[in-house]
């Protein structure tokens, strides 16, 4: 169900039908909340996110909504027609979140137009699919015939990859004459066994017993786990072995060389003989604590058998057991905190990319993207940045989320394409960083008009010439680009109406050619005067004119030859 319902975000500001979005500044400060129970089958219904957003419908899908989520994963899917948030996949709690509880998932949701985002949180409650399990199928418990009625002795627990009431949460053991079980609570929450001694015991009359052991979890009906229990009862042993500390801590770099020591308990029994010589053992202990180290039963070394990885698994916490030759034991606590290394670089997430801007646009959003570092501290905290000398600049949205966009508007025939490179690093020792690299073109607007050559042409046609003459050519250029920088040239009405323009001369619409359309008479017109116009085709269209004066030149006199004389021409 939804904890915290947010109201509608209102519009700030128109949204033009060019393709682009407009800078949106409108985070919510609520969080949805939802939760669902794991292992549902991919495609399942969550919420309807519309209807809990008091948005309309068809809005999703209008305002161009998406789910993101934290790294590459997705485990949400949107329907954005009918606002319904679904499962992407089946969801395993105990592999997403270990032990952790309670298990949540956040999200974000994404509105693109205008841009606005909301937080949302997924909490996977926890379904009974583990049975508590024993590490070992035999526990083998050494009980001098010397101890007293109500001794206690500590067994090894069982392991339950559920969480609250679906993990362990009682011990049984099977009916005896010797013992019952006590279930302690422990003060990190889990349960713990242990036999309570209820008679004195006799080796001679029976050396050994054999119990069972049982773990039932919470559910309904609860899960069991068994493991059985040998005890073999010795001789009287008076000393017990006793740690020099009952609780060792220490630090090791995720980094630490497999083999590499971590700490030496060490245990000491006043006994001689063998009742004094000491074995060192893990006694309470995971999969994850003898996968990772090993203790060297003689010296009490506890070394690594594997990488550490901090990013997987923070601290350890063991019980180590020192049991001398007679079989009495001491127990310590070891507490093995890992320590991080910035071993991991940052990792960026491109959830929105506009390739293509609008020049003459005012702010106007380029990319949406989303950061993550699984280091911890400072190794963990990150820093956004692009090259200095570009008209953009990056906002923080959300917790890891930033956006780009232009500072103001762009003019493509200054500049018409742009290499972004997002750098995001870290501020760990040394610094990690990780770059992603963007290209954004600026699309034309027509804002420019032609622009002839010259302002005015002066064109000189000898009288008596043939119709359709070319006389000359005007030529404008356009700055813009496309359909917006293709020019058509036009004769425009002349200023003087008595002059019979449109039979005198032609303009060719496409290169900007001019024709003497009949012969012209010098002695009927000497020149004359008109403008041209030169029109783009973009829109909305813009144009430029220019002058053009036509010169009408009588034709040379003919050559004459004088006799007697020199040879000279004449006119």
């Amino acid at each position: 169900m939804m904890e915290t319902p947010l109201p509608k975000a209102p519009e700030k500001r128109q949204v033009t039908a060019i393709i682009f979005l407009l800078l949106l500044w409108e985070a919510g400060s609520a969080t949805i909340k939802y939760s669902v129970l794991e292992e549902r089958d991919s495609g399942s219904f969550v919420a309807n996110l519309a209807k809990d957003l008091g948005l309309g419908v068809g809005e999703l899908a209008a305002r161009g909504a998406r789910i993101l989520s934290k790294g590459n994963k997705q485990y949400l899917q949107l329907e954005q027609k009918s606002g319904n948030l679904l499962l992407k996949e089946k969801l395993d709690r105990e592999e997403l979140c270990s032990d952790i509880d309670p298990c949540i998932l956040h999200f974000q949701m994404l509105l693109k137009n205008p841009v606005q985002f909301i937080q949302g949180e997924l909490q996977l409650q926890d379904v009974n699919d583990h049975a508590p399990e024993f590490l070992e199928n035999e526990i083998l418990l050494k009980i001098s015939e010397g101890s007293h009625p109500g001794t206690s002795f500590p067994l090894k627990i069982a392991q339950d990859l559920d969480v609250g009431s679906n993990t362990v949460q009682n011990y049984t053991i099977s009916t005896n004459s010797y013992f019952h079980l006590f279930t302690r609570n422990h003060s990190d929450g889990k349960k713990y066994p242990e036999l309570v001694l209820d008679q004195a015991l006799d080796r001679e009359e029976q050396p050994q017993l054999r119990l069972t052991l049982t773990a039932l979890d919470g559910g309904s009906p609860p899960r069991i786990g068994t493991s059985h229990v040998l005890i073999v009862i010795v001789d009287i042993n008076d000393n017990v072995p006793e740690f020099t500390q009952l609780l060792y801590e220490v630090q090791v770099p995720e980094n630490a060389p497999i083999g590499s020591l971590v700490i030496t308990v060490s245990a000491r029994d006043l006994d001689a003989g063998t009742h004094g010589e000491l074995s060192y053992s893990f006694f309470q202990y995971s999969n994850q604590i003898i996968q990772a180290f090993e203790i060297n039963s003689i010296t009490g070394e506890i070394r690594l058998k594997k990488a550490l990885d901090f990013e997987e698994i923070q601290s350890y916490h063991m019980e180590v057991e020192a049991s001398d030759g007679g079989g009495l034991s001491g127990k310590c606590t070891v507490a093995i905190e890992v320590m991080d290394i910035n071993d991991n670089a940052p990792e960026l997430t491109m959830s929105l990319l506009i390739s293509d801007i609008p020049e003459n646009s005012p702010e106007t959003v380029v990319a949406v993207f989303g950061i993550s570092d699984p280091d911890s501290g400072n190794n963990g905290k990150m820093m956004c940045s692009i090259q200095d000398h570009l008209p953009f600049l990056i906002k923080p949205t959300l917790e890891n989320f930033y956006t780009v966009l232009t500072e103001g508007a762009l003019d493509r025939e200054s500049w018409a394409e742009y290499n972004i490179t997002i750098t995001v690093t870290d501020l760990g020792t040394p610094r990690l960083k990780t770059e992603y690299n963007i290209t954004v073109r600026v699309s034309d607007v027509n804002d420019n008009a032609p622009a002839f050559t010259q302002t005015s042409y002066n064109l000189f046609v000898r009288e008596n010439n043939s119709p359709a003459l070319h006389i000359g050519s005007v030529s404008a250029t356009d700055r813009d680009s496309g359909t917006n920088a293709q020019v058509t040239y036009s004769l425009l009405p002349p200023q003087d109406p008595q002059l019979p323009l449109a039979s005198l001369v032609s303009i060719n619409a496409d290169n900007g050619h001019l024709f003497a359309l009949r012969s012209l008479d010098y002695e009927a017109l000497q020149e004359f005067e008109f403008r041209v116009g030169a029109t783009d085709r973009g829109f909305p269209a813009l144009s430029s004119e220019a002058l053009v004066r036509v010169l009408v030149t009588a034709p040379l006199p003919a050559l004459s030859w004088c006799p007697g004389r020199p040879s000279r021409a004449t006119w």
